[in-house]
């Protein structure tokens, strides 16, 4: 499998050989075979006559012919392998080796690659082989758990609405950012959306300081560098790829509500609140009113590439059709990406181009609120009358999901597309310029409209239609020029250098408009000024907004790596940046970094005692990085609407007025991060890798309350506090089996982090604590997360459960440990730490398996040491909130239950699980004596098969990015299984 899948990426210079070799006539035909070390056939090896340009491929078992004069030299190299020079003979039998575990393969790192053995950070790499076990229309799930330190979470289910979160090395700020830097093809800050899975050729990861300060600001949370597939330069045949699958999605679970039945049991049970409960006579399954049995997703990828001696070029197109398991959740994706290279100058100019566009139409009616309206509506009520009316569902924040989804429209089409053109002149011998110039575009329109009719507009329009449309549109500018200089000198010495500019202009504009008091549903949301909304007594029911904002980032960078005889590494990096979202008394920040490894596999004391090791490395880093935050103006005194006041003379008018106290001294939050690693490779077949961290983010961005006077309001921004992030991080990659007819490969990561709140206060301003993870609904219990001087981040922070008194009453520790009724319960005093919802502990193990043409592959992902607050079980396992539906648990575990819930550790449950993420299944085919068809494999691939938990809600996979983690909420979308089945062809 992994021999045709070097074959297809070798195409152009395979093909490139394949038209040259014709011009050759009349010269001696010299057969032969080319293996690799188990004997087998290494189809698409390139065999070339020395000094010319005539050359041929290997077939499927190896074998070539060649015309060559006699005495000629043929060069023979196969990726993977070393390149060897061999006297062409009759009947030749060349057998390769392999290169030492693709030590010499080049890794993109920020402006520029190196060599993978002369990284000196803590950099991860990934290719398009490691991702041909998966299928995921999301690019960012392609490497979840093939990366240490990388967190990649989906909390939403299977929404196909909604996107992944990522997160590297935990959480350093409060108020900034915590993703990642996405480059894509050097378009920095660059939008997902635009690249296919299918369209990936590598993926590398700058996951510490030294490796990322060379972005600066923007590196601050580690930078992700995708490069997509494109062409080989030289003559060529055009290449076609293709793949499609076809997917099905199975309910793997939803809350366990009572049943009708179960309803009518306890309401005639006699127990607590069964009095307040009522039967409608109905007998409705609210839990799967909303599913889609039927459901079918589908995707296609088609590409066309093709090259000539002066340039090449590679279309990609696509098309995903999302049909969930959830109705009224669709969403349609189609776009391509279009990549074109031109040479000249005797090749010392390269002209690059590339284009992507992503244009997609979803489906917004459908939430995670509607979902959890099934669950708390009485069973005993039918979704609709015999009449065929809908039932109206009383109760605050109450309706009937299936009326609001056959009477509301909400839509949403967003167009993005990035674009680029590089130019790189050849200066000299290893002197080059280049520049590049970048523009991305986001214009999204959203649509929405309640008809008349609706349960809605009777109750808050007066009976009206209700139409509202809001415009955004997000545009992004750079220009990036850098030259760059590389040379070996004497053999011992290497230099790699590069300097350059960076200039970054974005701009966010957006509008919304919305009006009720339609007479009729005929124009839905596309004559918004036919509503009477402004004329209705009582209160004004239309309205409109607007809002734009821009900022600008300009920055000087350099980067000098250095090798001496190829053991001793040194790279020094530094950025001088600047942003408008500072005053100018700290516009500009400066981000240095320094890092070095030693190669002791060089020293002559580990190759004469240890012969086995093929590599180690020993590197350490230390580096700088910057933050900014989200917002504009901070810095600035910024004015705001008022109410309204009646002006002598003129009349009602909107007032003005100072809404932000300014602070120029505003400045950068600084990132200062020490990485150690080592890296080791043995028998040419096990590769491991070890990282320790230390990061301290220093000068924290907050909120402060300020006193009036001298302030004119009562909260400034301030650069107060610091966060720790710490961690190890391991990664192991083992060929466990490698031959002619069987191989087995483990890739093996795990990671381990703490991060905890250092400081918040200073000689100025003073903060104890920040809250997050609001829990709302009645009784508003406020936040349960609270994060604290001294304390790790994620902590839940609420009441110690002591037990229940004789009438089901809560009873809660108070600070000297003594148990008490809720009811004397000091909220303020007797709260405090009951456990901690950031995972410190994530762990993945991928098996491949290859066995002749068929391949198999499973992956299991963890995380291990962290609790969930069950909210959904808070509220809806609680006898007080019937008659509304409640769960099973309410009548079991919590039956002796008599008050309203409260955020304890009584609902706090051990978050750890083991999932079984995907299973693959595949059969390449091969096609002897055809120049027409280059592969096919079919497979079939299902994910999220099982989960392996406690946990006692929907799934352990909850928000464990940012700052507000380990709440399982009660609204939700459904946990679900995926089939598919699908097909590569290349031809």
């Amino acid at each position: 499998m992994r021999k045709i899948l070097n074959f297809i990426n070798r195409g152009g210079v395979i093909l490139l050989l394949l038209t040259f070799s014709l011009n050759v006539m009349a010269q001696g035909q010299i057969q032969g075979t080319v293996l690799d070390e188990h004997g087998e056939g290494a189809v698409g090896a390139t065999i070339q006559i020395r000094g010319t340009a005539q050359g041929t491929i290997a077939d499927i078992a190896g074998n070539f012919t060649i015309s060559a004069p006699a005495g000629s030299i043929l060069v023979i190299s196969y990726v993977g392998y070393v390149t060897q020079e061999v006297a062409a003979t009759a009947n030749m039998r060349v057998v390769l080796q392999p290169d030492s575990e693709l030590l010499d393969e080049l890794v993109v790192i920020g402006y520029g690659t190196v060599r993978r053995s002369e990284i000196t950070a803590a950099v991860s790499h990934l290719t398009a082989d490691d991702f041909n076990t998966i299928t995921s229309p999301n690019v960012m799930e392609l490497a979840r758990g093939r990366i240490p330190g990388l967190i990649v979470t989906n909390s939403h289910g299977t929404d196909p609405r909604e996107g992944a979160s990522f997160q590297i090395r935990g959480v350093g700020t409060i108020h900034g950012s915590v993703s990642p830097l996405v480059v894509i093809d050097g378009v920095p800050d660059a939008d997902l959306s635009t690249v296919a899975p299918e369209d990936i050729e590598s993926f590398s990861v700058l996951r510490d300081a030294s490796a990322a300060a060379i972005y600066g600001t923007r590196g601050a949370n580690g930078v992700i560098l995708i490069t997509t597939r494109k062409s080989a330069r030289g003559e060529q045949r055009t290449r076609f790829e293709y793949s499609t699958t076809f997917s099905h999605e199975y309910v793997y679970r939803l809350p366990r509500m009572l049943t009708a039945a179960e309803y009518r049991t306890y309401m005639a049970s006699g127990k607590f609140n069964s009095h307040q409960m009522v039967d409608h006579g109905g007998n409705e399954d609210w839990s799967r009113i909303l599913v889609n049995s039927g459901n079918l997703s589908q995707t296609h990828n088609f590409s066309v590439s093709g090259g000539q001696r002066n340039g090449n070029h590679r279309v990609s197109l696509y098309y995903m059709d999302n049909d969930p398991i959830a109705i009224r959740s669709g969403q349609t994706r189609w776009g391509g990406r279009v990549n074109a290279n031109q040479f000249g100058l005797n090749d010392r100019l390269e002209m690059r181009f590339d284009t992507g566009v992503d244009f997609r139409t979803r489906d917004n009616v459908g939430t995670r609120n509607a979902w959890e309206q099934t669950a708390q509506i009485n069973p005993t009520l039918n979704a609709k009358q015999e009449d065929g009316s809908y039932t109206f569902i009383s109760g605050f924040g109450m309706y009937n999901p299936l009326e609001r989804y056959n009477t509301m429209r909400d839509y949403s089409e967003r167009l993005t597309w990035t674009g680029s053109a590089r130019v790189t002149i050849n200066i000299l011998e290893g002197l080059r310029f280049s520049t590049q110039s970048n523009w991305q575009q986001r214009h999204e329109i959203r649509s929405s409209y309640w008809d008349r009719d609706s349960e809605r507009s009777k109750d808050q329009f007066q009976g009206g239609g209700r139409a509202q449309k809001w415009s955004n549109r997000d545009i992004r500018q750079s220009i990036e020029s850098t030259i760059d200089y590389q040379r070996v000198f004497n053999n011992i010495h290497s230099l790699n250098a590069v300097v350059g500019h960076s200039y970054e202009y974005n701009v966010y504009e957006e509008f919304d408009a919305w009006n009720t008091g339609f007479m009729n549903d005929v124009f839905l949301y596309n004559h918004l000024g036919n509503g009477t909304g402004n004329t209705i007594a009582g209160r004004d029911r239309s309205n409109m907004g607007s809002n734009k904002y821009d900022f600008k980032l300009a920055s000087f960078f350099g980067r000098v790596n250095y090798v001496l005889m190829d053991k001793y590494q040194f790279s020094a990096t530094v950025r001088h940046e600047g942003t408008s979202r500072f005053g100018a008394n700290h516009r500009w920040g400066t981000f240095p970094a320094l890092s070095a490894g030693w190669v002791l596999s060089q020293e002559d004391f580990i190759k004469d005692n240890f012969a086995l090791i093929d590599f180690l490395q020993l590197r350490a880093g230390f580096g700088v990085t910057g933050s900014m935050p989200t917002s504009n103006y901070l810095y600035m005194a910024t004015l705001g609407t008022g109410g309204e006041q009646n002006i002598p003379g003129f009349g009602w008018m909107q007032t003005w007025g100072p809404n932000r106290n300014p602070n120029p001294n505003l400045k950068w939050e600084r990132r200062e991060e020490l990485n150690i690693g080592l890296e080791i490779a043995f028998l040419n077949r096990f590769r491991g890798t070890i990282d320790v961290y230390n990061r301290m983010t220093k000068d924290l961005l907050e909120d402060f309350s300020v006193p009036q006077p001298p302030y004119i309001l009562d909260t400034m921004w301030a650069n107060v506090g610091s966060i720790r992030n710490r961690g190890v991080e391991l990664g192991i990659n083992a060929n466990v089996v490698q031959n002619n007819k069987f191989s087995w490969d483990v890739t093996a990561n795990y990671f381990y982090q703490i991060n905890r709140l250092m400081s918040m206060s200073n000689e100025y301003f003073s903060r104890e604590y920040r809250s997050f993870g609001g829990v709302g609904g009645p009784g508003s219990l406020g936040d349960a997360i609270r994060t604290e001087v001294g304390q790790p981040l994620g902590q839940f922070y609420g009441r110690r459960f002591a037990g229940l008194d004789d009438q089901g009453r809560w009873l809660f520790y108070n600070k000297n440990n003594e148990p008490v009724l809720n009811s004397a319960f000091n909220n303020a005093e007797d709260r405090t730490w009951i456990g901690n919802g950031v995972p410190p502990h994530h762990a993945s193990l991928i098996n491949n398996f290859r066995f002749r043409q068929f391949d198999f592959s499973f992956m299991l992902r963890g995380k291990f040491g962290f609790d969930i607050l069950n909210v959904q079980d808070m509220f809806y396992g609680n006898l007080t909130f019937l008659p509304n539906n409640v769960m099973h648990s309410a009548i079991t575990t919590h039956a002796d239950l008599t008050e309203a819930p409260q955020i304890s550790d009584y609902y706090l449950e051990r978050g750890d699980f083991v999932k079984l993420d995907n299973v693959t299944i595949g059969y390449t085919f091969k096609f002897a004596n055809q120049d027409w068809i280059r592969n096919l494999r079919v497979f079939a691939a299902g994910n999220n098969l099982a989960t392996f938990t406690g946990f006692s809600g929907l799934t352990p996979e909850v928000q464990d990015t940012g700052l507000t983690t380990g709440i399982a909420g009660r609204e939700f979308f459904p946990i679900s299984s995926t089939v598919m089945f699908g097909l590569n062809i290349g031809f």
